[in-house]
């Protein structure tokens, strides 16, 4: 079993005849993704051939659920453009939207969330790497070839980077799902979503959370892991040495005073009974020390 995505998802791709999105395609079909179909009104009726498969392009998400009975989409389109192509993959009644695109205005994002909650739609990102269950299907941009192997970790994380390098270090182990849920103010699928799905998820036996600096997405996923998670949890917070004041890479990560630091995050998830590692490779270790005892 996995979270969000298993085997049997059909994924269509808004943008699969870009660059960034031909290029994602071909690596998800690599790793096993079902991709159905693509998305672009422009170019409705051709087909793009993907090393040995030829991938129809259609003209609306609407015309693409009613020919392959797709229920993920996987947004390449521009920022520009991508409030448009979100709200259109929701009102065709796409079950899953993963946002790749990064740069979305804010009150884009904000208008799009609150339609998909309207909707029923899940979003995850945008600004995010997407979602993976190794051994099943691939809907984003985490490269299949770090963690081909299915396992006992679940795994959510506000960092891309951090997504990888923990993969790539508990690969022998393997995962049920990876959730890069992106670092933007303004997200789908939070932390507290993804530990439910873990939780209620019977091939999960651990919880990998990835924080950083700045809100208050930790503080609320400690407090919820102390109220309702049983499974163990270890965590890690990237930002324990950012500077006071300074926006990091990612445009939710800003430090003022003592909120929402690193130190007060890890605190609150310790308090939670989390294990908290000072580095991605003391994160690991005490996975595997946990998983291992």
């Amino acid at each position: 079993m996995a979270i969000f995505l298993t085997k049997e998802s059909k994924v269509l791709v808004q943008g699969m005849t870009g660059a960034e999105g031909m290029k994602h395609t071909r690596r998800m079909l690599v790793a096993g993704t079902q991709i159905v179909g693509g998305v672009n009104p422009r170019k409705a009726g051709r087909t793009v051939d993907l090393d040995d498969r030829a991938i129809p392009v259609f003209g609306s998400v609407r015309e693409g659920i009613d020919a392959t009975g797709a229920d993920v989409t996987v947004v390449f389109v521009p920022p520009p453009f991508a409030k448009a192509a979100v709200i259109e993959a929701i009102d065709a009644g796409i079950g899953l939207a993963v946002v790749i695109t990064e740069g979305i205005p804010v009150h884009d994002a904000v208008a799009f969330h609150a339609h998909a909650r309207r909707s029923g739609t899940r979003v995850i990102g945008p600004n995010c790497p997407g979602v993976i269950s190794p051994g099943q299907s691939n809907a984003g941009i985490i490269p299949a070839d770090i963690a081909t192997r299915p396992g006992r970790i679940g795994l959510v994380s506000k960092s891309g980077t951090l997504t990888y390098q923990l993969m790539h270090e508990l690969r022998e182990t393997g995962f049920s799902s990876a959730v890069g849920i992106g670092g933007d103010p303004v997200i789908g699928t939070t932390h507290i979503d993804c530990l439910t799905a873990f939780e209620n998820d019977p091939d999960t036996e651990l919880i990998v959370l990835i924080g950083e600096i700045g809100g208050d997405a930790e503080e609320r996923a400690a407090a919820h892991i102390a109220a309702h998670i049983t499974k163990p949890v270890i965590g890690y917070i990237a930002g324990f040495t950012a500077p006071e004041g300074k926006t990091m890479g990612h445009a939710g990560a800003i430090v003022s005073g003592s909120s929402g630091t690193a130190e007060a995050k890890r605190k609150a998830l310790e308090a939670a009974g989390v294990q908290v590692g000072t580095t991605p490779t003391e994160t690991a270790r005490l996975v595997l020390a946990l998983l291992n005892n």
